[in-house]
């Protein structure tokens, strides 16, 4: 038997035991070998706060079930193909899957893990992936200044790309002094937003709060843009449009990972967008948003963490949930079913 998480009420999540998957012809079957938890959604996700009429958007590629529940979520997913064409079996492969012990895919659902990345490092393809997008939808030039607001999953992985560009000046904007602390340990120029250095070309936005969206047109230079990379699901910020923001002739253009940036779009395919953050994870410091790992089956117990006011919730990047057996237990290997 394999197992899948689900979420069954507010709060209240539990794995349950499945039949063993059963691929169909040409697909592939896969054990996962480690997933990653996406603080921001799936915690509202646990506690069953996915507003109805954002319902749809909120669908991960692979989710079982409906919202509010029961639903099994979930999509930065790692594991090792067992069975399937032979060009594919005992590769690492990355997948938007929810956390489940096994699937099975199509094989262009999934994507090929280069042997250089490590497997726990592989599962911020996702987060990586939509650093790529965000730099992609309006491309920093040489020597641009570039800012980046809010030090989470994705702010971090779009400084740590751009930070291998030839810019004048990055910096990145937080308010949390462990994340800025995180920040300066990966090389980068972290500071609180009210002491942002201004004039930047252009500014990316990721840290969802008005605040934030506020603060990153004040500091963009006259003729600057700003990217928004943030959701804010049902939430309507306040944008502050008045004052001087025709005068500078300031631009918001929004970014969103579903599709590939315009600017790439008929260059690049979602398959070669994923195989380029794939390849940039090559880059060991992002091993530091790695910032805690638990077996699988505690994962009701992080995610109540996580969706609480407590300490882990306040030091998580991303929370690694490992599949792989612990030292006293067997590893198990499915034997697929085929049509």
């Amino acid at each position: 038997m394999a197992w899948q998480y689900w979420t069954t009420a507010p709060g209240e999540g539990t794995w349950r035991e499945t039949a063993d998957p059963s691929p169909g012809a040409d697909q592939l079957l896969v054990r996962t070998l480690v997933t990653g938890v996406s603080k921001g959604t799936e915690t509202l996700v646990h506690r069953g706060l996915v507003p109805g009429q954002v319902a749809q958007l909120m669908r991960s590629p692979h989710q079982l079930g409906e919202f509010p529940f029961p639903v099994s979520y979930g999509y930065l997913n790692v594991g090792v193909v067992q069975s399937g064409p032979a060009d594919w079996r005992d590769r690492r492969v990355f997948g938007l899957f929810p956390h489940h012990t096994h699937y099975t895919a199509d094989p262009a659902e999934l994507h090929p893990i280069p042997d250089d990345v490590p497997t726990e490092r592989a599962v911020l393809a996702g987060p990586v992936e939509t650093a790529v997008n965000i730099l992609w939808q309006v491309p920093p030039a040489f020597a641009d200044r570039v800012a980046v607001i809010g030090g989470g999953m994705i702010g971090l992985s779009v400084a740590l790309l751009a930070s291998r560009m030839p810019l004048q000046r990055l910096q990145l904007l937080e308010p949390n002094p462990a994340r800025r602390e995180l920040a300066r340990s990966l090389g980068l120029d972290a500071c609180d937003p009210a002491a942002a250095r201004t004039d930047n070309d252009i500014t990316i936005h990721t840290s969802a709060s008005a605040s934030g969206l506020s603060r990153g047109l004040e500091i963009t230079g006259d003729d600057g843009c700003l990217i928004e990379a943030s959701w804010y699901g049902t939430d309507s910020p306040q944008v502050p449009l008045g004052a001087d923001f025709h005068a500078r002739r300031l631009s918001i253009i929004a970014s969103q990972v579903g599709q590939v940036a315009a600017g790439k779009r008929n260059r690049r395919t979602t398959g070669e967008r994923m195989a380029t953050a794939l390849a940039a994870l090559r880059d060991s410091r992002f091993d530091a948003l790695l910032t805690g790992r638990s077996p699988r089956q505690q994962l009701p117990e992080v995610m109540d963490g996580l969706a609480g006011n407590t300490e882990l919730a306040a030091s998580t990047v991303c929370h690694v949930i490992d599949f792989r057996p612990q030292s006293d237990e067997p590893e198990r290997t499915v034997s697929p079913c085929t049509h």
